[in-house]
C-alpha cells in the first residue's frame, strides 16, 4: 500500500486509545480528566473510521473483500460499541474490554499486511455483499463485547462479587446484536439466492452462521425462562463468542472449508 501509510494509523489509533482507556480508568471520578479519556478513545475510533472510509473511496468498492478488511470493521465496530456502551450505562467493563479487544485485531492486521485489490469476483458484485457484511460485522461487535463482559462477570462469580447488572448490560448488547444477527442472516440468503440461485445450500459458512445465531437464540431464551439462574447463563453466553470466532475466523482452518464458496473472504 503506497497511497497511505497504514502503520501511522495503527500507532495513532493505538496511542489514543490506550492513553484514553487509561485516563478513564485512572480517573473515572474526576469530570475532567475522564473527558478528555472518552475525548481520546473517540478520536482514535474516528481515525481508524476515516481510513475505512479513505480505503473505500481509494479502492473504488466496499472494503470487504478479504478476512483483513474485514477486522478492519470489526476493530471499528468494537471500539464503537464499547464507546456508546459506556456513555449510555457509564458501566466501565464495556471499555475495559471492547477497547483493547478493538486494538488486538488491529494488530493483527498490522502484523499481516493486506494486498489491497480494487477487483471483485462476480458473486461479490451484488448490492447485498455490503450490508450483509457490515450488519455481520456490528453483530459480531456487540455480541462480542456482550461475551467478554460474561467472561469478566463469571469470574466475578466465582469471587462471590458478582454484580448482577452484568448481566443487565449484556443482556441489552445480546438483544441488538441478535437482531443484527438475523437481519444478517436474511441479507445473506437473498445474496446468495441472487449469486448462486438458492437461499440456503449448507455451506460450512452458513453452518456455522445457524449455529452461532442458534447458541445466542438459546442464551436468550434461557433469560427468560432462567432469570435466576446467573452462573449457567454467564457459561452459556461466554461459549456462545467460541462458536462466534469459529464461525468468523476458525473456519478456514477446518477441513470442511475446502468445499465452502466462502473461502474467498479467508
Amino acid at each position: 500500500m503506497n497511497w497511505i501509510d497504514f502503520p501511522v494509523i495503527v500507532l495513532i489509533t493505538a496511542l489514543t486509545w490506550i492513553s484514553g482507556l487509561i485516563i478513564v480508568l485512572a480517573f473515572s471520578r474526576k469530570t475532567l480528566f475522564r473527558r478528555s479519556g472518552i475525548l481520546l478513545l473517540i478520536a482514535g475510533t474516528l481515525v481508524l473510521g476515516g481510513f475505512i472510509a479513505a480505503l473505500w473511496i481509494h479502492l473504488g468498492r466496499p472494503p470487504l473483500k478479504t478476512m483483513g478488511e474485514t477486522r478492519l470493521w470489526y476493530s471499528f465496530f468494537l471500539a464503537f460499541v464499547a464507546l456508546a456502551g459506556f456513555l449510555r450505562w457509564n458501566y466501565m467493563v464495556l471499555p475495559a474490554t471492547g477497547i483493547p479487544m478493538a486494538l488486538l485485531f488491529l494488530l493483527i492486521n498490522y502484523a499481516h499486511p493486506e494486498n489491497y485489490e480494487k477487483t471483485l469476483m462476480p458473486a461479490l458484485q451484488s448490492i447485498w455483499f455490503a450490508p450483509h457484511v457490515i450488519v455481520y460485522m456490528l453483530s459480531y461487535a456487540l455480541l462480542g463485547v456482550s461475551s467478554v463482559t460474561a467472561w469478566i462477570g463469571l469470574y466475578r462469580y466465582y469471587q462471590s462479587r458478582f454484580d448482577r447488572q452484568t448481566l443487565y448490560y449484556a443482556d441489552n448488547l445480546v438483544y441488538l446484536g441478535f437482531s443484527l444477527l438475523t437481519l444478517g442472516l436474511l441479507f445473506g440468503a437473498l445474496w446468495a439466492k441472487e449469486a448462486w440461485g438458492h437461499y440456503w445450500t449448507w455451506d460450512p459458512k452458513e453452518t456455522w452462521a445457524l449455529l452461532t445465531w442458534l447458541i445466542y437464540l438459546i442464551y436468550i431464551h434461557f433469560r427468560y425462562h432462567q432469570p435466576e439462574k446467573n452462573g449457567i447463563s454467564l457459561r452459556i453466553l461466554a461459549f456462545s463468542y467460541v462458536i462466534l470466532l469459529i464461525c468468523y475466523m476458525g473456519l478456514k482452518y477446518l477441513p470442511s472449508a475446502a468445499t465452502s464458496v466462502h473461502v474467498y473472504s479467508n
